[in-house]
Order: structure tokens, then sequence, then C-alpha cells
């Protein structure tokens, strides 16, 4: 065989061999990619919440009576000193045909009590003009001398104990005249009449500027004094309450700013932490887990014009900034996996994956906060899977 024939049949048989090897050689692994950052990033929790006053002032009725028809409605503002409603005495209650019977009776009685403590009165009185008139006569004979002292003191006696009976007389008519008034009053006043006078109307003012949050009683009625009427506030002074989880409300701290989201606007509101309640409470989920919540509260700070539609009681979604800087390296967190104790992110270089070690920092969200192993520019595996091997062939285009 000639040497250009080995020569040839030599370099077929390489070709055939590369060939095979680029057949059997695996494809590249497509992966999603991600380019390493230094953007703003801000670690966070967040939360639902609603708002609420600082300070709001029931007003209920001070006395029992008649309540006559509340006239502010929800929403309206009042000025502190404005009449709020008005309570007048309750009417005449209504009698049954037993009871009229049994107060026409009463009636009766009284004016025989009466007639009878009359007759004792005038019994009485000229009881006292004859005790006064032999008084005088005891006394001229004293002075004569035809009396004894002792004559004379019960004559004196018997005088002092006409006048006590006389006016003890009196004042039995007076009271008998009572009880008959008082007993014609139950018959003659009109059942269910209400009182025409106004003077005894009592006006309930408001006791600050602000608007009707509530109103529990609308209508006329008999009320009870202490029952509620109406609920007045201000709504310049609205806040916003956040339940946190306890291992979230322990990193928030006062003054933090908060971003208030999802309220209804088309901006994101400013707010600041003016407190962290130091008692928490327990609360069930919707899926049935107990959580132990904490009470946050934050104050508004945008402008009023900004937040104007909002109103006492409505939901919002706060977000608390923990920390935050303007440039700081990040990665997905699903970029992140554990080998040997340690985070590892897949590096994409030529083409292949190369397993590197790094040190996260905070989470915000999705993203990762990466101290060290990692600058920006560099690409890496957004979501690594079990079979993806340090080296391998992977292909970012897709």
């Amino acid at each position: 065989m000639s040497k250009t024939k080995k020569l040839f049949l030599i370099l077929a048989a390489l070709v055939v061999a590369v060939l095979i090897v680029v057949a059997l050689r695996p494809a590249p692994v497509s992966v999603s990619a991600f380019e390493v950052v230094a953007e703003p990033f801000a670690d966070y929790v967040e939360d639902e919440g609603r708002t609420g006053l600082r300070e709001t002032y029931t007003v209920s009725a001070p006395i029992g009576g008649f309540l006559r028809r509340v006239e502010p409605e929800p929403g309206d503002p009042v000025d502190a000193g404005d009449v709020l409603f008005r309570i007048e005495p309750s009417p005449a209650p209504a009698l049954d045909a037993r009871a009229r019977e049994q107060a026409r009776e009463t009636l009766q009685a009284a004016r025989a009590r009466l007639q009878a403590a009359e007759a004792e009165h005038e019994n009485a009185r000229a009881e006292a003009r004859f005790a006064a008139n032999e008084y005088e006569r005891q006394q001229a004979l004293y002075e004569r001398s035809l009396v004894s002292a002792t004559e004379m003191d019960r004559a004196l006696s018997a005088r002092d104990r006409s006048r006590s009976a006389e006016r003890a007389a009196g004042a039995a008519v007076e009271a008998a005249r009572f009880e008959v008034e008082n007993a014609r009053a139950v018959l003659e006043i009109t059942e269910g009449e209400r009182s025409p006078d106004e003077e005894r109307v009592l006006s309930v003012a408001a006791p600050v500027a602000g608007v009707i949050l509530r109103r529990d009683r609308c209508c006329e009625g008999v009320v009870q004094a202490g029952e509620r009427i109406l609920e007045i506030g201000n709504l310049d002074d609205l806040e916003i309450q956040v339940d946190l989880l306890s291992m979230d409300a322990v990193r928030v701290r006062p003054d933090m700013r908060v971003e208030i989201e999802r309220w209804g606007g088309e901006t994101v509101l400013e707010g600041r932490v003016r407190r962290v309640e130091p008692a928490g409470f327990r609360q069930v989920s919707a899926l049935g887990v107990e959580e132990q919540r904490v009470p946050v509260r934050v104050q508004l700070i945008s402008e009023r014009e900004r937040w104007e539609g909002l109103g006492e009681g409505y939901r919002v979604e706060a977000r608390f900034i923990l920390w935050e800087d303007e440039s700081v390296v990040q990665v997905p967190s699903s970029a992140l996996f554990r080998r040997n104790g340690d985070w590892h992110v897949y590096v994409i270089e030529n083409d292949r994956a190369r397993a590197r070690a790094v040190e996260p920092g905070r989470r915000s969200g999705l993203r990762t906060q990466i101290l060290e192993g990692l600058e920006p520019g560099e690409v890496v595996i957004a979501h690594p899977a079990d079979h993806h091997r340090d080296g391998m062939r992977v292909d970012a285009s897709s």
C-alpha cells in the first residue's frame, strides 16, 4: 500500500473518530442566568394593617329620657360646642283599665284623707285658741296671787302642746293636699304626651372639633343614661396599626421609615414608626396556625392632600424598611445552594458552570445581598438544579 493511501486512511479514521466524539459529547444544558448587579437594596418586613385614630370621642346620653332625632350623619364635620342631639323628659306612661281605675280610687282616697286632715287641723286650732285663752286667765289670776305657780306652769304647758298639735295638723293637711295633686296628675296628664316645655330639653354639644365617625342612634325614642349615640374623631390624626409577627416586631424600632402601599391611591405614602406595643396577643391565622402578633403604630408623614380619601378602619399594606443602601451586590435568592455547610453559586465562565463559595448577607424578598465572592457583571445560574455539576457545559442564551 502506498504512503499516500495510508495517509488518506489515517486522516479518514481521525475524521470519523472526531465525528464520533462530537456526536457522543453531551449537549449544553439550558439554564436561566442572572447578571450580578449593584443596585439599591432594602431589607424589610411587610404586612397588612388598618387605619385608626389615636383618640376618638364617644358621646353618650348623660341622662335617661326621650331622644329627639339625631341630625348629624357619619362624615359630617362638627365644631366644638355644636349641638349634636337633644333629650327631653320621657312621656307619661300609658295606663291600662285596671291601673286607671286604681288611680281613680287612689285620688278619691287622697281627697278623703285631705278632708280628715283639714278637720283635725280645725280641732287643733280650736284647742290652741282655748289653751291660749286659758293661759291668759291663769296668768291674770297668778298676778293677783289667786293660783299657784304649779297651775301657771300647767297652763303654759297646755298652751305650748296645743300650738305644736296645730302645726302638726297643718303639716298633715299640706301632705294630704300633695297626695291629692299627685293622684290627680296620674289621671289628668294625657297618656304618652311629650313635654311641651323647651326649657326642660337637654342639648348635648360636641366636645371637640372633627367629623362624625359613627352614629349608633338616629331615630327618636327612649334612651337610658350612658347609652352610646355618636362617635367623633379628627381624621387629621389618622395613623396605621399593623399587627406584626413577634419575630418581625423585635426588629422594628421607633422612627423607622415605612412605605404604605395598596391603600387605594396611585402613590406610595410615607410613614414613621411611632410606637411598638410592649404586649403582644395570640391570633389564629386563616390556616388555623396560632401566631403571636404585636401591634405596631405608624404615623403618616405624607402631605394630607395625598391621602385625603383615607378614613378610619381602612385596609392598607405597610412595608417597614429595616435597612437600605444605594449600591449593594445582589443575586436572586434562588441562585444560592448549600454545599459542605457553605453557600455557593454557579458562575458561568466560558459556557461552563463553575461552583463558587460566597458569603450572603441580608435577604429582601427574592433578592439576597452578597458580601464576598461575586463582582458586578458576573453571570450566575438563577435556578440551579440537582443535576447541575461543576464544569458542565451550559447554554444561557435562552
